[in-house]
């Protein structure tokens, strides 16, 4: 018997993103609604699955990817009823629904980092903490977005790691923990009736432990593809990917060949 290929092999699949795709209320931005609206076109596309990048709740430094609630959808782009009718819609015109998953990161306005404030908290240990003094950061790992990728909390007189925006806090991937709260992130949505995840900076999420200084350059070879990266995705593919059906696709940019 011939193994027929896995619908995403050959499938077409559209990215929207939702803020400029079709907005049905004249509010200016793009909504959950408006693709619903557009259902039909891209079923006459011959699209085979729709790639929603963020629409969670958000304070939109980064246009989205600086999640505030991982299973609440943003007021400016509807509800979860308007989700659920448009995995309905979608489903019903053989469409599929992928969605942008941001687990390197949270926004600093996201409950897990309020709480992690506290130093006594639990979730302190959700993200990355390390001692500094005001202006001498623990290492010289650049953001992203330029600077330090450090940013001082002066009440705790720590610092946290931040690849991106310092409003965008670096996961502890390390803690079992975080990793159990991100499982549920996907079951939640699982539940819902998404058929994959698109994984943002996936390569990014396992740093090295040592957080080295770079003499050599900004940081990055010490968390690209870092030495726990397989292992923690490995670990979520068995434990919810694999089990509920989800297609994945990471980001994985290589800065060596």
């Amino acid at each position: 018997m011939t193994n027929l290929p896995h619908w995403w092999q050959n499938g077409v699949i559209y990215q929207i993103y939702p803020k400029s795709f079709q907005d049905t209320t004249g509010s200016g931005t793009g909504d959950l609604r408006g693709v619903i609206q557009r259902l039909d076109y891209l079923h006459k596309l011959g699209v085979d699955a729709i790639w929603l990048t963020p629409f969670y709740v958000s304070p939109q430094v980064d246009n989205g990817y600086d999640v505030a609630n991982y299973t609440a959808i943003d007021p400016t782009y509807g509800t979860l009823d308007d989700f659920d009718e448009l995995v309905t819609q979608a489903k019903s015109r053989g469409i599929r629904i992928i969605l942008d998953m941001v687990f390197n990161h949270t926004s600093t306005q996201h409950a897990w980092f309020r709480e992690a404030l506290n130093k006594e908290s639990p979730y302190r240990q959700f993200y990355i903490w390390r001692d500094g003094e005001p202006e001498t950061p623990p290492n010289n790992w650049r953001s992203k977005f330029g600077g330090s990728a450090w940013r001082w909390h002066a009440e705790s007189e720590q610092y946290y790691l931040h690849l991106f925006a310092p409003e965008q806090a670096d996961l502890n991937w390390e803690n079992l923990a975080v990793r159990a709260e991100l499982k549920k992130v996907c079951e939640f949505w699982a539940d819902r009736g998404v058929d994959g995840l698109r994984l943002d900076v996936v390569n990014l999420i396992s740093k090295d432990p040592r957080f080295p200084e770079d003499l050599d350059g900004d940081g990055r070879r010490f968390y690209t593809n870092g030495p726990r990266a397989h292992e923690f995705l490995h670990e979520m593919n068995r434990d919810v990917f694999t089990p509920r059906g989800l297609m994945t696709v990471g980001e994985n940019v290589l800065h060596q060949p």
